[in-house]
């Protein structure tokens, strides 16, 4: 379809803390055919954003009340992740087609859940936000993997690792979000399943609260390791902190029966090396924006165009409830401190 031809898609967005902003600057600012028209938050300072400074006159504190507003075409819900489920579903019964922030849900049944309403409506798209898969570099590995560029892959070691500066402001947030492997880990295991081609069988976590009691006090951690095995025998080695001081590092390995590749290491903000007093260095990304901005921009971009050009996306909602599994799995062998098998 032609550009200048294409839907104008309107959209509502609910959610407009630290990554709801981001997500509502893209919409309304730097993609084509995208309409932001109405935003949805229990805070009133968020509310004052969305007019003051993105001009948006539809706001709404109940969600369900948005959902009714004439015209409306999508949702973008970027909430907290026990909200996720929920809003996607009802969302879907309005006639909507939805974009959600990961995770999809904190627990399996809720996934599953959604999955039979989105099987019900299946001219509407249900798309769970798993960013990696959009960043150049993770597209660029993935496609010489699909090229037998490393052979056949059979080992993956994924980390999220996010500055100390923002654990404090995480510990509130523990109840809501799953905890440290639904945070964080949904997008590794997302990238295990996608590089290695398979779903996992069986897990085993460790970890603590080494550097902030509170995460322990809240039955979570800030640094934590998983292993994985997979159904077809691969394997993955999977790990996440809060408290790294040095910045936000992403990073993942694809090893194969024929080479490696390394993806994101070193985090480096560019690549300048700064020599002086200090010795030799390169300054690290500090937040998850910073390293993937551009990934956030075209995956969105990519949802509005799936709408009108009638297309489906690569990244299926099975895909998301399968990374729910796993973090839920990923829990229980921490919380339990033993070997868990999935059956799914």
């Amino acid at each position: 379809m032609n550009q200048s031809s294409m839907k104008s898609i309107k959209i509502g967005i609910v959610g407009l803390g630290r990554l709801g902003k981001r997500y509502a600057e893209n919409l309304k600012f730097n993609i084509r055919n995208a309409k932001l028209v109405a935003a949805c938050s229990l805070q009133k300072e968020e509310l004052e954003y969305a007019q003051n400074e993105l001009g948006i006159t539809h706001l709404f504190s109940d969600y369900g009340e948005m959902l009714k507003l004439p015209g409306l075409d999508a949702i973008f819900i970027v909430s907290s992740t026990d909200m996720h489920a929920r809003q996607i579903t009802e969302a879907l019964k309005a006639g909507l087609h939805v974009f959600s922030e990961k995770p999809l849900a904190i627990r399996t049944t809720d996934c599953l859940e959604v999955e039979k309403v989105a099987g019900q409506y299946p001219n509407q798209l249900a798309v769970v936000g798993f960013v990696r898969r959009f960043d150049p570099s993770y597209r660029y590995a993935k496609d010489k993997v699909d090229a037998g560029a490393i052979g056949v892959p059979y080992l993956v070691r994924s980390q999220t690792v996010d500055k100390d500066t923002v654990a404090d402001w995480q510990i509130q947030y523990v109840g809501k979000s799953g905890g440290i492997f639904h945070d964080f880990n949904v997008h590794d295991i997302d990238l295990a399943r996608w590089f290695l081609n398979s779903d996992v069988s069986e897990v085993w976590s460790i970890g603590g609260a080494y550097k902030y009691p509170a995460f322990g006090d809240a039955g979570d951690a800030d640094n934590v390791m998983s292993t994985c095995r997979f159904k077809n025998g691969t394997m993955a080695v999977i790990n996440a902190s809060r408290t790294a001081m040095h910045g936000h590092d992403t990073y993942t390995e694809v090893v194969g029966t024929l080479g490696t590749l390394r993806i994101g290491r070193p985090a480096a903000k560019n690549r300048v090396e700064i020599y002086d007093i200090n010795g030799v260095r390169k300054e690290c990304v500090e937040t998850f924006w910073d390293r993937f901005e551009e990934a956030f921009l075209l995956m969105a971009r990519d949802f509005i165009d799936c709408i009108n050009n009638n297309r489906k996306p690569e990244l299926e909602i099975s895909d998301a409830t399968q990374a729910t599994i796993v973090a839920e799995a990923f829990t229980k062998s921490f919380k339990e401190r033993s070997l868990i098998k999935i059956n799914s």
